[in-house]
């Protein structure tokens, strides 16, 4: 819950590059050519959109001016253009790409000191969020070797207590904090020393001298709010009301509430799920979840920009890989024609020569793979044949028997009795229909992600929530058909599961796309399942399916702690 501010990079920006106006420039570079200026015109036009909020047009001129500098071997441009374009893949959560990116500007920034600290005070961000808590140690430590101004050094002294903090390691945040505060370096700067002072009041609590901490973190307030600090209250606020959550259940609440309205004044998006978040739990303790509609709207609302932007960034940067790609290959097609003139009746028997092999190899992978698609889909017929078979027979022909007997042995002409009779049929025609449903046709086209998700949702009651979460968005229409079929199959019947056996009130499903396989994550909040339970309800029949197409289906349960499963599938 504590905060790692990332001011320091602006800091580190404006003085040593002096907003981009006049960077160091490599030796080995014509900064008059048309190209050159075309770049630098591109990346100041960025830089205007950036400080205007337009990341989309920012990001496009970033990278595009990245691609010229690269090409006119500018390393400190580059540099600058790359440090740019990671700061926005933040602003939009997309961590992973932004220390990829941070990593390509090492290599450009290998004699730039100044870059240096900007790019490591980055990664020490990213790596903290994506909770590598030990490599942003690092990177925060490789800052304070580097900067002597004590000022300078207070933030990332502040960023490894944090770190520290999220670690559960109070003594040593206290013990980095609590020195810098014994001293009037951050006196001329209220809003940066109430920072500290709410950090090491937190820290002060959560290691026991509750008092002491307290104070500190009321005092950290009291400056904020003198100071207009909208935007650092909203921390102060959150750890208020974590502080009072077991002492004051009341005091606590508002301070949460008045964390979101702070976070709500100034769009601070990610805040604002953090105090719901908070809001939700202590209400759902109470008996009621006014706040679980809210959180859940604006949390899908902001994954949605987000992937959007996700989305759209990879894309400029496909584009810009594919032009280059082209260039590439133009070239290179000059070069082969200019060859093949000269080896032209060699290459035609080459090739000739090739193409009849290929033409064997794609006979013997037809083959192949023929034989081996009509083996997966006999044996997934006969274990769809098994399991229905095993359904008519528990759930129907008991029911359809009792029926039967029920007629011959009672008054049909008795009102009452024909009322239990039709009920009966009317079950048992349900019954049927579910079945039919459960091994209807997948449509495997256009519509499989939608109808997958339609189909989830369906579990959803008054009684069982279902959230669907998208890490990496996935390309269902490059997946095999076979596979979406299995896939859909066996969250069909993990849902099954969920809702026959497990008494689940919550049920939470993960897709992510990694380079090369699909990780799919299913948790519920139910009783647990025991490996006998797991194969008496057909979950053994779930893991063929998912064997059949080369992937694993891993089970981690445990009794009266929910049950999770996950699908790892290869693309």
């Amino acid at each position: 819950m504590s905060r790692s501010p990332i001011i320091f990079i602006y800091l580190i920006l404006c003085f040593c590059l002096g907003c981009q106006k006049e960077p160091q420039k490599s030796t080995s570079i014509d900064p008059t050519s048309e190209k050159h200026q075309f770049a630098k015109r591109l990346s100041i036009s960025a830089d205007r959109s950036n400080s205007l909020s337009k990341y989309n047009s920012a990001f496009l001129k970033y990278n595009q001016a990245s691609r010229l500098f690269k090409e006119e071997k500018d390393s400190t441009y580059t540099s600058y253009t790359l440090i740019q374009i990671a700061k926005i893949q933040q602003i939009f959560g997309d961590y992973s790409s932004s220390e990829e990116t941070l990593t390509e500007a090492l290599d450009y920034t290998k004699n730039k000191p100044e870059y240096l600290l900007a790019i490591h005070n980055l990664l020490g961000i990213t790596s903290k969020h994506l909770k590598n808590y030990g490599d942003a140690i690092i990177f925060y430590n490789k800052i304070l070797t580097t900067v002597q101004d004590p000022l300078l050094q207070v933030t990332p002294i502040n960023n490894i207590a944090s770190v520290y903090i999220e670690q559960k390691k109070y003594p040593e945040a206290i013990a980095l904090l609590e020195p810098i505060l014994k001293t009037n370096v951050l006196d001329s700067i209220p809003k940066r020393k109430a920072i500290l002072m709410d950090n090491l009041g937190f820290a002060y609590v959560k290691n026991g001298s509750t008092q002491k901490g307290l104070d500190l973190m009321e005092n950290a307030l009291s400056i904020r709010i003198k100071a207009d600090d909208s935007y650092g209250s909203i921390a102060s606020y959150l750890h208020l009301a974590e502080y009072y959550q077991y002492i004051n259940v009341q005091t606590s609440i508002v301070n949460a509430q008045l964390a979101y309205q702070k976070a709500t004044e100034t769009n601070s998006i990610d805040e604002q799920l953090e105090a719901l978040s908070f809001l939700m739990t202590q209400n759902s303790k109470m008996g009621f979840n006014e706040y679980a509609q809210t959180f859940i709207k604006k949390n899908d609302s902001i994954k949605k920009v987000r992937n959007n932007a996700k989305n759209q960034f990879a894309k400029i940067k496909y584009d810009a890989s594919k032009s280059i790609l082209e260039n590439i290959k133009y070239k290179e097609e000059r070069s082969e024609i200019a060859l093949q003139l000269q080896t032209k009746k060699n290459q035609s028997y080459l090739f000739g020569f090739g193409f009849i092999l290929l033409l064997i190899a794609i006979a013997f992978l037809i083959h192949y793979f023929k034989n081996k698609n009509k083996q997966e889909r006999l044996q997934a017929s006969y274990s769809t044949e098994t399991r229905i078979s095993k359904k008519l027979h528990d759930e129907l022909a008991n029911d359809v028997f009792y029926a039967m007997t029920f007629a011959d042995s009672q008054d049909l002409q008795n009102p009452i009795k024909k009322e239990v009779l039709m009920e009966n049929l009317d079950q048992i025609y349900k019954r049927t229909r579910n079945i039919s449903r459960e091994n209807s046709p997948i449509d495997t086209g256009e519509k499989f992600a939608f109808n997958l998700k339609q189909m989830l949702n369906s579990y959803k009651t008054n009684l069982i929530e279902v959230i669907i979460k998208t890490q990496n968005p996935i390309n269902w229409s490059a997946i095999d058909p076979y596979k979406k079929i299995a896939i859909q199959r066996v969250l069909q019947e993990l849902m099954i599961n969920m809702k026959k056996y497990s008494q689940a009130t919550f049920v939470v499903i993960g897709f992510d796309s990694q380079e090369n396989r699909l990780l799919i994550e299913y948790s519920d909040n139910g009783i647990g399942f025991t490996e006998k339970l797991i194969l008496k309800n057909g979950l053994q029949n779930a893991e063929n399916r998912i064997h059949a197409i080369n992937g694993l289906l891993t089970f981690d349960t445990q009794t009266q702690k929910g049950f999770k499963a996950t699908i790892n599938v290869p693309k």
